[in-house]
């Protein structure tokens, strides 16, 4: 069953928004790993097993920062007895036909680090290395969405290569799906890569995780 997050993200993926009216949308979890806000232009959505009331009586009317500001986050992780995960600019891009254009070699041993890591927050998780020191992994995340992230090695960044895998990974998700990816706002060598391998910046998300889970 699809959840209303999904449907929300799906809509947003296609150019579809929630109005810019100001309001704090309230959703459910879509799974017992999932809670967070994800914020649009003028428009937040709550995620999470809180009564809507509590959240509008936390966050000041108009106040559209709010939502993604440290007290609101620190009074639903306290809530939720989860932390903050990281409040990160919200990307996506289309699915692209064909393979990759470049060669990568499938990760199959799921104690690699990337894997591990990526297993604590998404499911079906694959990974793909490059001999050149990159790693791509994509996997099912929030609400069922198709997510990707990328590793470079520190000896091979500053080449393009992160470009290039975070290209590839929209050749490695189903026709028709779009495929997410949060990054750092701060991590301005990252935001290049993503803007220049056809992501577009949507929004803004934050995660909340159980206590240990944020590293």
């Amino acid at each position: 069953m699809t959840s209303e997050l999904s449907k929300l993200l799906t809509a947003a993926a296609r150019g579809s928004f929630p109005p810019a009216d100001g309001s704090v949308t309230v959703l459910p979890p879509p799974s017992p790993r999932d809670a967070g806000v994800v914020s649009f232009t003028a428009h937040a959505v709550v995620f999470a097993d809180v009564p809507a009331s509590w959240v509008r009586e936390r966050i000041p009317p108009d106040d559209l920062a709010a939502p993604l500001a440290p007290p609101f986050l620190g009074a639903l992780g306290a809530r939720l007895g989860r932390e903050v995960h990281t409040i990160d600019m919200l990307t996506v891009a289309e699915a692209l036909p064909g393979p990759p254009p470049r060669a990568l070699t499938e990760v199959t041993d799921h104690d690699h680090p990337r894997i591990s890591r990526a297993l604590r927050f998404r499911d079906a998780v694959r990974a793909w290395t490059t001999a050149d020191g990159g790693t791509v992994v994509v996997g099912r995340g929030v609400a069922g969405r198709w997510e990707m992230a990328v590793e470079v090695d520190t000896v091979a960044q500053g080449r393009g290569l992160g470009r290039e895998l975070a290209r590839a990974a929209r050749h490695l998700v189903p026709a028709g799906e779009p495929l997410w990816a949060q990054v750092a706002p701060g991590n301005a060598r990252s935001v290049r890569a993503l803007l220049a391998a056809g992501f577009r910046p949507i929004g803004a998300e934050a995660l909340l995780v159980p206590p240990g889970e944020r590293d």
